[in-house]
Formats: C-alpha cells, structure tokens, sequence
C-alpha cells in the first residue's frame, strides 16, 4: 500500500521533518499517510516566515486579497472531487457527504469571507460642538494561529483561515494530525493561485508539542482554536501570559425537545439525521432527546424503526448511511459509553450492544459502530451530560415546559438545541430560556455564515461569522479628526 509522504509548508514551500506520526485509514484500520511530528523547531520557522510576510500582505488592497482568496476557491472547486475522495478517507465520512457538504462548504467559506472584505465596515459620526469628525478603522492583528479539528477537516479550517488572510493577517495553521491530508493538499492551491510566500503557513502534528508551541509563542497575538474542552483549558492557560485573542469552539451535549404536537415525520428524519450525521461526530449533533410523555412511546418506537434501517458501510458504498469512526482509540471510548449503560442497567434499544454488528471481510479492521439509542437514563449519568462524540442518543421523557428548560440546561456545555413544536409562543418562550448559542426550531444544521455561531458556559468562547470574524481577527481604532 502505498503511503502519502505529508509536508510542512512553510514560506510558501514543503518543507520535510525527520519524525513523522502513522495516520490511519478508518474504513481500513491501515496506515496511509505520514505526518510530519512538527515541535518548537518548526513552529518557529513558520511564524518567522509569517511574521515578515505580513507587512506586504497587510498592505495588499483588499480588491487585490479577495481575487486571490476566490483564486484558490476556483482551485478547489475544480478538485473537488479528489478533495472529497481525500476527505472521506481521511476522516471516515461517507464520501457521498464529502462530495455534497465538507468540500463545497470549504469553497463558500472562501467565496463568503472574499466577498465580506469588499465591503465597507467602518463607521464616523460627526461632533458639531466639538468641530470633530470621529471615524474607525480595522486593523488586521499580525500572525493568526489557527488550530483545527479532525471531524470536518477542510470545512473547519477554511472557516478560521479565509476570514483571517482576507483581513490581512498572516497564518500558522495546525490542523488535527489525524486529518491533515487535505490541508496539506491546499497548499498547493495557494501556491498555484500565486499568494505571496509566507501569507499561508501549515505545520502539521499532536497538539502537545506543535500546538502547544503555536499557542505559546510571543509572536502569534492570536488563537482560534476548535476542539475539546480539556484541550481548551490549556489553550487558554498559555495564551493568558501574552493576552493573546482567543476564540474557542468546543464541545456540545446538544438536546433536542420534541412537544406532543410536532410535526412528527419530519421531526423523526431530522433528528436521525441531527443524531447521526457524519458517525455523531459534529459538535452540532444531537446526543440528548427528550420527548413529551404523552408522545413518548410511539415517538420511541419510530425512532427506533428508522435507526435500525440506517446502513453502516465502506464510505464509498453509496448506499451506506454511517461511515467509520475516526479512529480504534475514539471508537473504543464511544462503545465504552454503551457499556456504561448497560452497567447502569439502561436500556439499549439498538446498535452494537444489542443488534451485532456483522462486518465484511472488507470492513472488519475498520472503526465501524452501529448507530445506538438508548433510553432509560438518570438526567446524572455520564451518558446525559459528558460529549460521546459518536453514534450514540439518549431519549427521555419529560411533562411539561419548565421541566424540561430546567433539564436541557442543566449541563456545563451550551452549544446548540433544537425545539419541535408548532405553537409559535411556546418556540418563542423556550427559545428565549434555553442557554445555549443557537436554537433550530423544527429544523436542524440550517446556517448561515452571516449570523454569528457559537457556544455558552463550557462550550467556548466568542463568535465566528461575518461580522464576528471580522471582528475577532481585526482590532479597531477610533480617529477622531477635529477641524
């Protein structure tokens, strides 16, 4: 089998190292790709090269920044499909959503932030007393650190990245060194689009060594980083000693609350699919189902009846619904769960604990799992408030309104929750109460990048979106210019 040899890129060229990290294809358990084992060493040679980058590119005319961002956008769409198959078999997603969502996403992203640029964000007032006009200004920071995760790789990364470089900054990016593959394919784009050297950095690696690097360097003045909540917590600890910016995405335990008269055909579909999408592994997916008593069985007994009908298959099959987990280590923790719930004496209503799973010759060293519900879980058990990230829902009952506010938000995370019902004042009502950062009502995953996205309590920190990005990777001056 042959082996994709990864490289840093740094000041616009690949650069090798002499240590390198196995990545594994999750549908196969093989190794495919070798990732450089990026430290200090690197680290310091990528913002170097980004640090005397950005004078020029600071300067650059945005008309001149958004021609080359959208440059690179037509790049990847005429490679879009080879990112997809890149994708899928980086991560383990079906490569039938690679092909519709990950990659066009990582395209918009591009297109969106290049378009957002052009247009003027600036505001002036003027002081008649005074005989002053006041007007501001955006500066873009300097060298923007951008840490990535591994579940939504070119997605999530374009979305820290083209927001950054379209402001001006500079960028040392470190995607998860379980999914670096289409990152480092990107370089190329930005290279073949003719962006100055050093605008783009990559250095590839565990988060402990060039990560941690990254984060703690004097000259990087800010941090975006999407990721767990433990890593977080680092983050922030070493980016405290230099005040540096941050902005945190974590983790979720996302509800979804399904009132005795939602439209119940539709409300099923989505929440499977808000459940499952993607193995569970979107930070957006619901984990936690709490259902009306008096809709309760039947809605149990139909959710049931359309997981057990979902296909988990090869990523390429194009009639599989699940793909394979991201890796032996995370799937090994996400069925950990489930036995915690038998221990419990929770019950496992299907997926692998109850159903098997009966694997191909094809599939049986992959990271495979069935899609499991569970009910008859405690608000306390580990399995109702700590992220499974995985093909795992818990679906509980509840009575009434206030109950089920108080219980949705009983947990540290504040990520996202959805609300099924169609009495308009009850959305409005719970909407308003619920503490997280973004509500679907009777939809899941509907967004729209000019809004602002993000959690509350241990879900992160600050907002991305037009004008939040903008915001965050720019600092604003006030002039006041007196006649």
């Amino acid at each position: 089998m042959i082996v994709l040899e990864v490289e840093n890129f740094i000041n616009g060229k690949f650069v090798p190292t002499e240590s390198h990290i196995d990545s594994y294809e999750p549908s196969t358990g093989e190794v495919w790709a070798s990732i450089p084992d990026s430290g200090e060493k690197e680290v310091e040679l990528a913002v170097a090269s980004a640090k005397a980058a950005f004078k020029g590119w600071s300067a650059t005319p945005r008309e001149e920044r958004s021609r080359l961002i959208n440059k690179v956008a037509d790049l990847l769409e005429k490679d879009l499909e080879k990112f997809a198959e890149m994708e899928s078999r980086d991560q383990g997603k079906l490569l039938r959503l690679a092909r519709l969502i990950d990659i066009p996403r990582a395209i918009y992203n591009l297109r969106f932030f290049a378009s957002a640029i052009l247009h003027d964000l600036n505001s002036s007032t003027v002081l008649e007393k005074a005989g002053a006009i006041n007007y501001t200004i955006k500066h873009p920071v300097g060298v923007a650190g951008l840490i990535s995760p591994w579940n939504l790789p070119l997605y999530l990364l374009t979305f820290k990245l083209a927001p950054a470089i379209a402001a001006g900054n500079t960028v040392v990016a470190k995607p998860s060194e379980m999914t670096s593959v289409t990152a480092y394919k990107l370089c190329e784009l930005f290279n073949e689009a003719g962006f100055p050297p050093g605008v783009v950095n990559m250095v590839f690696g565990f988060g402990h060594k060039a990560g941690e690097a990254l984060v703690s360097h004097a000259d990087v003045p800010l941090i975006s980083f999407t990721g767990g909540t433990v890593t977080a917590e680092k983050v922030r600890m070493s980016a405290s000693k230099h005040c540096k910016k941050l902005s945190l995405e974590l983790g979720g335990k996302n509800a979804a609350v399904v009132f005795k008269d939602a439209e119940l055909d539709k409300c099923i579909s989505q929440c499977i699919k808000s459940s499952f999408m993607n193995q569970g592994e979107i930070c957006l997916c619901t984990s936690r189902i709490f259902v009306q008593r008096q809709l309760f069985p039947h809605f149990l007994e139909l959710f049931v009846q359309a997981t057990r009908k979902l296909t988990v298959g090869n990523p390429y099959d194009d009639t599989a619904i699940i793909g394979a987990l991201i890796s032996k280590q995370h799937l090994n923790k996400v069925k950990g769960y489930v036995k915690m719930a038998e221990k419990e004496e929770a019950d496992v209503l299907c997926g692998d604990m109850s159903d098997g799973l009966n694997l191909t010759d094809e599939k049986k060293n992959g990271y495979f799992m069935r899609p499991t519900v569970i009910t008859n879980v405690r608000d306390e058990s580990r399995l109702m408030t700590e992220e499974i990230f995985g093909p795992v829902v818990c679906v509980v009952p509840f009575d009434d309104e206030d109950e089920v506010i108080e219980r949705v938000n009983k947990v540290k995370y504040g990520l996202c929750a959805t609300v099924w019902t169609q009495d308009v004042s009850r959305l409005h009502r719970v909407s308003h109460q619920l503490q997280v950062g973004t509500v679907w009502a009777n939809c899941w995953l509907v967004r729209d990048l000019n809004l602002p996205f993000g959690g509350v309590k241990e879900s992160g920190v600050g907002r991305e979106g037009l004008k939040d990005s903008i915001d965050f990777y720019t600092e604003e001056k006030t002039i006041c210019l007196q006649l």
